[in-house]
């Protein structure tokens, strides 16, 4: 039996809907996150706006060759702890080597067990798991919200909450800094990351997005608090603006 709990978040890029749709579905029935891309340009998208853990990468796209993606994403200091396992027809050696060579952390050769890959996706995600050894990086539980960081859930009133990767890491920054300010130009710098070029209502969108899930299992959504004109601040107590610039 596969363990659900070790696979954190996977995008599944290839252009061939059925297959997307077969290993999509399976990998949902494993309880794992999963995003899916039909090309390079709608796969790059995603993966700036909400940093997947695992990318499941086919070679031959329409619009950019998967390699030429390979190395885009290992261009990007933010997106080094990507994973990236190449899924493709092509079973020669020269290709492995080169799929390899090009940064892959693995390769899968079409067709392919979908229990073959769970597990493969389960080996690399060992090895991502990013290291908690600084004290200040542990988040503040309260009575409403707790976080495993090992595995990667959030609690509301002890019920699961599922939460984006980006959700997850809003949030686990916010928690581990209780009562500190953030503009919204400082939360895209330590969560999305300063190589990332988004707009600063991104963070907006996801705060709100967030509160709603908070909300949605009894918790408050107002624990991440507004502080009008510059940011947010993560407070077990009332928020000081619950309002997003008077919205």
């Amino acid at each position: 039996m596969v363990s659900k709990s070790e696979i954190m978040s996977v995008l599944v890029v290839d252009d061939e809907p059925d297959l997307r749709e077969m290993v999509v579905g399976y990998l949902k029935g494993e309880g794992i996150l999963t995003r899916e891309a039909a090309d390079a340009a709608s796969a790059w998208q995603e993966i700036i706006t909400d940093r997947p853990d695992i990318i499941l990468l086919d070679w031959m796209l329409p619009d950019m060759d998967g390699i030429q993606l390979l190395y885009k994403i290992r261009s990007k200091k933010r997106l080094r702890r990507v994973a990236v396992i190449m899924l493709t027809a092509r079973a020669d050696e020269q290709s492995r080597v080169a799929g390899l060579d090009a940064g892959a952390d693995d390769y899968i050769v079409k067709p392919f067990s979908l229990q073959e890959m769970v597990a493969r996706l389960r080996a690399v995600s060992r090895r991502i798991q990013p290291p908690l050894d600084a004290p200040e990086m542990e988040p503040l539980p309260t009575d409403e919200i707790s976080m495993d960081i090992n595995r990667h859930k959030v609690f509301v009133k002890g019920e699961r909450a599922h939460l984006s990767p980006t959700e997850f890491r809003l949030l686990h920054f916010l928690m581990s800094h209780p009562d500190k300010v953030y503009s919204r130009s400082q939360l895209l710098s330590h969560v999305w990351g300063d190589t990332v070029v988004v707009e600063e209502r991104t963070v907006d969108q996801h705060v709100r997005r967030l509160r709603k899930v908070l909300e949605q299992h009894g918790g408050s959504g107002q624990v991440i608090a507004t502080v009008r004109g510059f940011g947010y601040q993560f407070t077990a107590h009332d928020a000081v603006d619950d309002s997003v610039d008077g919205q």
